[in-house]
């Protein structure tokens, strides 16, 4: 997640942190950066999810099409026989 920051450089930033802001205000901006961090991860998701949607939405119709074209399925090519009708087997 931090990429290449290890322990000690943590330990500075939270030191400079510590004072800069005094020990009152930390947790809050500790909260604050929690809270943007979950509504970012949300949206993204969302927008995930959204996309996700939309390229099934876009690829169904060409597989409809490329279904037509290579013909009917065997199941459509012979009709269903009905009550009044039998069904020629020997085909």
């Amino acid at each position: 997640m931090f990429g290449s920051i290890g322990g000690p450089e943590l330990i500075v930033i939270f030191i400079v942190a510590l004072l800069i802001f005094g020990p009152r205000k930390l947790p809050e901006l500790g909260r604050a950066l929690g809270r943007g961090m979950a509504e970012f991860r949300r949206a993204a998701n969302d927008l995930r999810e959204t996309l996700d949607s939309e390229i099934a939405k876009a690829e169904s119709p060409a597989r409809r099409d490329a279904g037509a074209a290579a013909g009917p399925s065997p199941e459509q090519a012979v009709p269903a026989a009905t009550d009044g009708e039998k069904r020629d087997e020997t085909r």
